[in-house]
């Protein structure tokens, strides 16, 4: 299963926002239903997804040479920055305040399905990055293979 669709959910003070009841269906499947949440290498927000996701970057990471700077990087960034968050009985997780910062989160948060993982957005920066992913989509759609669009 993937992840799909966008929500649109409230963050309280404590810095806890529920996962949607599509997505905690998603991670239920996996051998261990957590949360690995960590700031997004492409954009100011937040990309989570299950521990399966994770195990899959582990083996790309280790097809580097043993202390190769990419390793090193890419073990630092996905790994060092990578928090697991343990969902409550109502589907929420919190968010640590250092994940709230890098995404300019408050009361507001978009949540986005990617496939594989996920993403937690400050609503604003969600509505900029769409419409320029969009175009890029229209400007693009020619060289996508086969009959997808």
């Amino acid at each position: 299963m993937l992840f799909l669709s966008t929500y649109h959910n409230r963050i309280d003070k404590k810095g806890r926002v529920s996962i949607p009841a599509q997505f905690r269906t998603v991670l239920a499947r996996e051998e261990s239903p957590v949360v690995i949440a960590y700031p997004s290498p492409l954009h100011d927000c937040i990309e989570a997804c299950g521990m399966q996701r994770i195990m899959k970057f582990n083996q790309r990471v280790e097809r580097f040479e043993p202390y190769s700077p990419e390793r090193d990087a890419f073990s630092a960034m996905l790994f060092g920055d990578s928090v697991q968050l343990a969902m409550d009985a109502e589907g929420r997780v919190s968010l640590p305040q250092p994940l709230i910062e890098f995404a300019g989160l408050s009361e507001q948060v978009t949540i986005v399905g990617k496939g594989e993982t996920f993403e937690l957005w400050s609503p604003k920066a969600f509505e900029k990055y769409i419409e320029r992913v969009r175009a890029v989509v229209r400007d693009s759609r020619a060289t996508l293979k086969g009959d997808v669009l």
